[in-house]
Order: C-alpha cells, then sequence, then structure tokens
C-alpha cells in the first residue's frame, strides 16, 4: 500500500514532492520517503520504506513485486528492481516482473528518468510534462499541487463522460480526465532524458496458435495458474478479506485461498433491499464451504447519493463512471471498519472467461466467420432458452442484427463500436460542446478472432481501466491493498490461446472456468448459468429526495452556464424516468445516465 510522486527540474526540491504526497494520505501511520537527486526528486508514502538509493540510482514503487523468488535466481540481493536494472537495463528489469505496479527510477549518471506501469493498469500513473520540467504521480491530485499544472478539464473526456456510454471515456488510454495531465497507459514505459519524453510498450498480446491440448489439460493448467496468481498475492496480503458475489469470479479468488490453506476467510457482500439486485440466495452456497463469517453490507432504496458521490470524488480525482461503485466505496469503508488491511475480488473473470452477455455477439461472429452456420443456430437457440429477458429479447433476429451491428463481418475480427449505446445519450450534450457524430472510438483487432478482439478491446481500453481507478482509489482511500488475481499477466496470456468453444458453448459461458473449479467451488455455485450480475437499484437513488436533488442541480445557474448539457433534453430524461421508476413499468430506466451526470458535475464543483 504506497503512492509515489516525483519531479524531473532543475528549480524544485524535495518540500514539493513532499506537498504532492501529503495531498493523498490516508493513514497517519503512513511515511513520506524522499529521495533526491541533483536535478530529480522521488518520494513515496509508504508503511514501510520501500525506497532504495545507491550507485547514483534510486528508485520508488506504488504496489507489488510478486516474484521474488524467480527474482532471487538472479542474485538480486538488496533491491531486486536494482539489481535487474544494472543487468538488463529498465525494459529487461520490468520485463522480468510480476506484479501490480507503478515504479519510478532515476539513474543520476546519465540523467535519465524511467517511469513504468504493470501490464493491465492495476496500478495508475499520471505525468505532466513542459518547459523542461516534467512531474508524476500515481493520482492526479498530487500533480495538481504544482502551480504549474491547472485543473482544466480535458473537454473530450468531459464530452465522452457527460452523455456517452461508460465504455468510451477510457478510448484513449494515453488521456486523462486533466487537459494538462497524461496518464502512462498499461504495460508501457516513460524514458525522460534531454527535456525530451518517449513511451513505449515493454509487453503486449498477440495472435498465437490456440491450444491444442484437451478440456481436461487446459483445466488443469488453468485451476494451477489461477491457484498461484491467487496465493501469491494472499501471502503479501495484510489481514486479508474477500468480496463475494453470487459469480464464479470472486467466488473463484476465494475458495482457491480456502482450498490452498485449508483455512474459511472473511466474506463481504453488498446486498440490498431491493430483491431484483441482491445476490444473497446465490452467495449462500459459497458460505458453509469457504467463509468463517459474512459481513453483509446492507443498502437500501434511498443512499445519500450526492454527498456519498463527493466523498468518491475526492477519493477518485475524476468522475466515478458506474453506480455499482457506490457499494463497492460502502464496502470498503465496511471493511476496514472490521479491521482488515486488504480485499480481494473477482474483477477481469468476467472478460479472460467470456462472462458478459455481449460477448455471445461476438462468439456468433466468430462461428459465422469459421463457416459453422449449424452450430450458431444451435448456440442462439440455448441462448434464448437460458437468458431472455422481459426488457432486453433473446431471439435469433436480436443474434443477427447485433452481431451485423457489432462485428464486421467483411474484416475478420474486426469488432464495431456499439453506436446504438453509444448514442442513446448524445442529444442531451451540446453538439457545440462535444458532437458524438465526430467520435470514432479507436477498436483495436491485434486478433482474428471477434471475441479475442472483444476481450483484449474490454481489458486495455473500455470495461476494465475505469474499473480498475475506482477498485484502487476507493480501497486505497480507507487505507486497504487491493487484489486482482485473474489480471495476473500469466492468465492473460493462457486465456488469449483458449478457443472460442472453451469459453461459451451450449447457452453457457465461462466453460472453462467451471471444469478448473470442479473440486474447488460448490457445485451450485459452478453449475449456476443464469448470471444476476453487479448492479445497483440506482433507478430508485433518483427518486424521493434524490430526484430533488437531482432537479435542484439540473436548473441551478452554474450547471447551465456550464454549456455541456442540452437542457430540455436532460429534463425530458428526468420526467421519463421518474415515470417508470413511479408506474413499475417494464422498461429500461436512465439510471446509469443520471449517475453519470450528477458524478460529472459534482467533480467539475470540486476542481473550480
Amino acid at each position: 500500500m504506497s503512492r509515489i510522486a516525483g519531479i524531473h527540474s532543475s528549480r524544485v526540491g524535495s518540500h514539493n514532492c513532499v506537498s504532492m504526497l501529503k495531498s493523498v494520505k490516508t493513514d497517519e501511520n503512513w511515511n513520506v520517503n524522499i529521495e533526491e537527486n541533483k536535478i530529480c526528486v522521488l518520494g513515496s508514502v509508504a508503511k514501510k520504506n520501500d525506497n532504495f538509493s545507491a550507485a547514483g540510482v534510486s528508485i520508488v514503487i506504488d504496489g507489488i513485486v510478486y516474484n521474488h523468488s524467480i527474482i532471487d535466481k538472479e542474485n538480486a540481493i538488496g533491491s531486486p528492481i536494482f539489481k535487474l536494472y544494472r543487468k538488463y537495463g529498465f525494459e529487461g528489469a520490468v520485463q522480468r516482473l510480476n506484479g501490480d505496479f507503478a515504479i519510478a527510477l532515476y539513474d543520476s549518471n546519465d540523467q535519465t528518468l524511467w517511469i513504468a506501469r504493470d501490464r493491465v493498469g492495476v496500478k495508475p500513473i499520471y505525468y505532466s510534462a513542459k518547459n523542461g520540467e516534467l512531474a508524476f504521480a500515481s493520482r492526479p491530485k498530487s500533480l495538481l499541487q504544482l502551480d504549474w499544472i491547472t485543473s482544466e478539464p480535458n473537454s473530450r473526456f468531459v464530452g465522452r463522460f457527460a452523455g456517452g456510454h461508460y465504455r468510451y471515456i477510457d478510448n484513449d488510454p494515453h488521456e486523462s480526465p486533466y487537459e494538462e495531465i497524461a496518464q502512462l497507459p498499461t504495460a508501457h514505459i516513460l524514458r525522460y532524458k534531454n527535456n525530451e519524453v518517449k513511451i513505449s510498450a515493454y509487453w503486449k498480446l498477440s495472435e498465437e496458435e490456440n491450444w491444442k491440448s484437451t478440456e481436461l489439460e487446459l483445466a488443469e493448467e488453468y485451476r494451477s495458474l489461477l491457484s498461484d496468481a491467487v496465493n501469491i498475492r494472499f501471502s503479501s496480503a495484510d489481514k486479508p478479506a474477500f468480496t463475494l458475489s453470487g459469480g464464479m469470479d470472486s467466488s473463484s479468488v476465494l475458495a482457491s485461498v480456502v482450498k490452498k490453506t485449508g483455512i474459511k476467510q472473511h466474506a463481504f457482500s453488498s446486498v440490498y433491499v431491493d430483491k431484483t439486485y441482491d445476490e444473497s440466495d446465490e452467495i449462500a452456497s459459497m458460505l458453509e464451504s469457504s467463509v468463517e463469517e459474512w459481513h453483509r453490507v446492507v443498502l437500501d432504496n434511498k443512499p445519500d447519493v450526492f454527498a456519498n458521490v463527493r466523498k468518491m470524488i475526492d477519493a477518485n480525482d475524476e468522475p466515478v463512471a458506474t453506480a455499482t461503485w457506490l457499494s463497492h466505496f460502502l464496502l470498503c469503508e465496511e471493511v476496514k471498519n472490521q479491521g482488515f488491511g486488504s480485499l480481494f475480488g473477482g474483477l477481469g473473470g468476467d472478460e479472460l472467461n467470456a462472462g458478459e452477455y455481449e460477448y455471445f455477439f461476438f462468439h456468433f461472429a466468430d462461428l459465422i466467420k469459421n463457416g459453422k452456420s449449424d452450430i450458431f443456430l444451435k448456440e442462439v437457440e440455448k441462448w434464448s432458452e437460458y437468458h431472455d429477458h422481459p426488457v432486453f429479447k433473446k431471439n435469433l433476429s436480436v443474434a443477427k442484427e447485433s452481431v451485423e451491428r457489432m462485428a464486421h463481418l467483411n474484416h475478420p475480427g474486426l469488432c464495431l463500436p456499439d453506436l446504438k449505446r453509444m448514442h442513446k445519450y448524445a442529444a442531451t450534450v451540446n453538439s457545440d460542446f462535444f458532437d458524438f457524430s465526430r467520435f470514432e472510438p479507436q477498436m483495436v483487432h491485434p486478433f482474428t478472432s471477434y471475441l479475442k478482439n472483444r476481450t483484449y478491446q474490454d481489458i486495455f481500453y473500455e470495461t476494465a481501466p475505469c474499473c480498475l481507478r475506482a477498485e484502487d482509489r476507493q480501497t486505497l482511500a480507507f487505507g486497504l491493498d487491493n487484489f486482482v488475481p485473474f489480471f495476473d499477466h500469466r492468465l492473460l496470456e493462457f486465456m488469449f490461446r483458449v478457443p472460442g468453444d472453451l469459453k461459451i458453448r451450449d447457452g453457457v459461458t465461462k466453460i472453462l472456468l467451471r471444469e478448473a473449479m470442479d473440486g474447488v467451488l460448490p457445485y451450485e455455485t459452478r453449475g449456476r448459468i443464469k448470471k444476476t450480475g453487479w448492479n445497483a437499484p440506482a433507478h430508485m437513488w433518483f427518486s424521493g429526495k434524490g430526484l430533488e436533488e437531482l432537479k435542484d442541480m439540473v436548473h441551478s445557474q452554474q450547471f447551465r452556464q456550464r454549456g455541456i448539457y442540452n437542457i430540455d433534453e436532460v429534463d425530458k430524461i428526468i420526467v421519463e424516468h421518474a415515470e417508470i421508476v413511479e408506474t413499475g413499468v417494464v422498461k429500461e430506466n436512465h439510471m446509469m445516465f443520471l449517475w453519470q451526470m450528477v458524478n460529472l458535475e459534482l467533480w467539475m464543483q470540486s476542481i473550480q
């Protein structure tokens, strides 16, 4: 548990770095550690001194490196990173690390500053460079302590967040919510020398042949990899606790520890008065085998949304993408209150195992591309049977329409942006501020499989980045370490070579994970097909007092003068949402748009 910051400049000293670090302190027991070497200052906030300085080299790290035993074989006595750096250079050193980290290293021998971020982006790192100066930090809030960096919002981010789906706010991995602050992308290195910034990738996933092993052999390999990913993190954890939902991902993480140690663990779950979103019944199947004590964090239908969002923004330095993170924020607070020091979760499991409903469409596209029309029809039939919904219908015409809309069938593997989803609320945004018709999301496609490219897009450009930031900052806000074992890079490398029919088959998702967890998870958990999904009754949050506060905000002069929204369109959305909630009609409501709008406005207020 740490935060880092630094400045490369001939006219600043350690006091600037101290102010940057103090801005994000959340625990009075932490220490501010500083290493200063000529024109570069590196600092960290940590429970223990993780800094290193010798032979003109200074190193600070935010996060944890897990493969020390392998590094020790390199005779890395003392600081492993320093020893690897001296032997292999900075890029070679980072390539040999397995961990969740942001690292900064300054070598005064050639006056070069190096910064690296872990392969999936579990730990964030930001920087700003201008006028011969570079500053970096784990959080934007730290950089905003410097008088030469302003809090001016990034209008492109604001526009995407205001009226777009949350999937598209991170489409440019170099950007941050602030105009003068950049983000170092995942699996990248920054080198700063002679006032020049050079950024390059040190790791990437690429097309490789699918595994030829049997399903049973792959399941055994998957179980071994996941177990190791979980347990190397567990051995580094201080007073660990586990999030637990009704799904397989968090359950697999928890059960892997219990299987290894033989000791039941403490689990925390967000549960709801609204039974539509509550997973208590599904969670029950895990309690006897794996849970020492189950801590239920109950949310009613009327939390103080505005007060809580203000607290969340203070912890996140930005608007928070989806309403489910309010549940996570309150859960983290309870974990801290119960005396735990770290929190494990199942984030990443849905992406790696094709667990989200929309992955069906890209599996369908692969079947069509490969001429397997008979299997396609069978899969659609089972998909409809198992997953039909009164609002979100599942049938052959929906499957065909969705595939045509989201997969370029004349360009193997190329997924298309979901314009239907992206433009749903575009009319609420003033086109003079941000024109959605001109926004073309980048859709990366390093693979020939639609399903693999959709997974890649989610992990690096859409769903995962905002979730990883929220998990990182909200755990740290309560002094907790955060562990997400599914995002161990070895699991990514393994799962991107698993064929699609071992992820989705006969209308069922997570096929290989289900097989891998045989003997680890209870059958009731492992065999459950229906997915409640991690969601929250935010539609009710914007009723009663919440609705009145929402209307007051939208009708305020401050909100209107920003020029971001078309107020008439926003008013229509609010009226329609209220009618849906009041009448209980079976129709999609507007809770996510309203959540994003409230978050954006309260963030804008906080940085003025």
